[in-house]
């Protein structure tokens, strides 16, 4: 199977399953695949809304259920979760809207969101809002990641696979370097 059957094959899946948990970087990749014609932007957009959408609410759900609870067992993270809880007071829309921009806080956030007094049917809502933004923001953006890297270097094609990697890469380069500060906070 060649690369392009592959992506064009499970692409959109593993858009909606990769939002579902990171989400930054598959995007990006799945935006750069749709600007090589393997994908369709639209879709692409639609797949990470639904990924991004669904994984919020579960960890809305899950910190409703048990998130004042693991926070009294942990202390720092009781410490850390006061901050939002704070900013929700004064900032609740925007912070609902807009924490999927700040990295890192993509899966704690609705986790705390949930732990708080908010009600289901508003973080829902804002959820929509924010999921959609998020996805059409970044996934412009890796789109146009594709056309100006076609412009640099002009056949693109032979450095497809290249970019692939140097996109995975990057997120898997971030993606640890925030779990290893992370644990030191810990």
């Amino acid at each position: 199977m060649s690369l392009e059957e592959f992506i064009s094959t499970f692409g959109y899946v593993a858009i909606g399953i990769g939002t579902f948990f990171e989400g930054e970087t598959i995007l990006v990749l799945g935006s750069f695949a749709s600007h090589r014609g393997y994908l369709q932007l639209p879709l692409v957009i639609l797949s990470a809304f639904i990924g991004t959408f669904l994984g919020d609410q579960l960890y809305f759900f899950l910190g409703r259920l048990k998130g004042k609870q693991a926070l009294e067992k942990r202390p720092i993270w009781k410490t850390k979760s006061d901050k939002v809880f704070t900013l929700l007071e004064y900032h609740q829309v925007w912070l609902i809207i807009g924490f999927r921009f700040i990295y890192g806080l993509r899966t704690v956030t609705p986790f705390i969101i949930g732990a708080s007094n908010i009600p289901v049917y508003r973080y829902f809502l804002l959820n929509i809002i924010g999921a959609l933004i998020w996805a059409v923001v970044i996934g412009i953006l890796g789109y146009f990641l594709g056309n100006t890297l076609e412009v640099m270097l002009g056949n693109i094609k032979k450095y497809e696979m290249l970019v692939f990697a140097l996109i995975a890469g990057a997120g898997i380069l971030f993606w640890t370097i925030y779990l290893v500060k992370r644990n030191k906070n810990i």
